[in-house]
């Protein structure tokens, strides 16, 4: 399987597809949000600055997230495939990125973007509840990913959350905002030929279809 880098704004699906890549194709997912809402969560003087950035609906800086994303990579098994969650979201992003795969050796990659509007996405958002423990995104308005009982994880059996962004006003900044940083990045992954587009509102089973299909190389 070819390892997957995710370029898609917030909503578009990129939880539930790395979910189940994860679970069926034995994936790494590696989050950004994941890795910043940690260090949110831990307290520290790095993770109220990140609070604060985050809650105003604007983007942390290049240097703060290649270190995250590069300490990460540097800990993963080389014989597992990996997603990448949330990284690049801009051009100088995009180029570190590349220079850390040559470094690592790291070829075989597959670019993923999943197109959605800003009126779809903002509705997806409205209903998103996510597992603390798992990191599982669940919809209370969408019945194929909704928890099969109410507010709890179906794997962890635990109560889900709401993120402290997921609300409108909030939302379309960062939208828009990732919209913005990410437009070159897509035409510099297209110009590379590595670029998968996929319509994020076609259908779960059609994503992951196409998804796969292009991760396997068939």
């Amino acid at each position: 399987m070819r390892n997957i880098i995710f370029i898609a704004p917030p909503a578009a699906g990129k939880g539930t597809v790395s979910d189940y890549l994860v679970k069926n194709y034995n994936y790494i997912h590696l989050s950004t949000g994941d890795l910043l809402r940690e260090e949110i969560k831990s307290g520290s003087t790095l993770g109220q600055e990140i609070d604060k950035i985050i809650s105003g609906g604007n983007l942390v800086s290049d240097e703060l997230i290649i270190k995250l994303v590069e300490d990460k990579l540097n800990t993963l098994d080389k014989n597992k495939p990996f997603i990448l969650d949330g990284f690049p979201r801009t051009l100088v992003q995009t180029e570190k990125l590349e220079e850390m795969l040559i470094t690592l050796g790291v070829t075989n990659n597959l670019v993923v973007y999943l197109d959605i509007n800003l009126e779809d996405a903002t509705k997806r958002v409205i209903g998103r509840i996510v597992c603390p423990k798992c990191k599982r995104s669940y919809n209370l308005y969408d019945e194929k990913v909704k928890p099969l009982k109410d507010n709890t994880c179906d794997d962890c059996i635990i109560e889900l959350e709401k993120r402290s962004d997921d609300n409108e006003e909030t939302f379309k900044v960062r939208f828009n905002s990732y919209l913005e940083n990410t437009s070159p990045i897509i035409n510099y992954y297209k110009d590379k030929g590595l670029l998968l587009s996929v319509d994020a509102m076609s259908g779960l089973d059609n994503m992951l279809e196409v998804i796969v299909k292009e991760a396997k190389n068939d």
